[in-house]
């Protein structure tokens, strides 16, 4: 009796993870991660990007997840809209104004979130960890850099 039991519980137990659900691509939209591809592949680049959804070079809401090798620092830009960032993994540091010093940035942990301010100047990267953030915003999403003090 113990072995007919056990071998129905198998049975279901193998049965059911190939039995998958239908759900109404109407109601919800899903992307694995193996899905969603850096935009180089490679690795090589110093910040990384994958798109979530949208189109961040198009007007409308966008979400991407940025990856920035360690040693890595914007310089002093702004962006047009404001930007709603979550970091996901690591330290992200960042700086405000036009005067590029690394050292005078604070340093944002995993769960944290910070507001680029649209047309506000800014400047942000990785010192000695790979960081990985989720960025939200109305695009086109586009930079422009500023004249550094000195």
């Amino acid at each position: 009796m113990f072995r007919c039991i056990a071998a129905a519980t198998l049975a279901i137990g193998l049965l059911g993870p190939a039995a998958a659900a239908e759900l109404d691509p109407k109601a919800i939209a899903i992307k694995q991660a193996d899905q969603l591809k850096w935009r180089d592949p490679t690795g090589a680049a110093p910040v990384n990007q994958k798109v979530l959804f949208g189109d961040p070079t198009k007007p409308g809401y966008y979400m991407v997840m940025n990856r920035f090798k360690p040693g890595n620092f914007s310089k002093p830009h702004f962006h047009p809209n404001d930007r709603f960032i979550t970091v996901v993994q690591g330290t992200w540091y960042v700086g405000t104004g036009n005067k590029w010093d690394k050292d005078a940035t604070i340093g944002v942990k995993a769960g944290g979130v910070v507001t680029h301010f649209g047309k506000q100047v800014h400047y942000d990267g990785a010192k000695d960890e790979e960081v990985v953030l989720i960025i939200a915003g109305e695009g086109p999403a586009t930079l422009t850099p500023v004249e550094m003090a000195k």
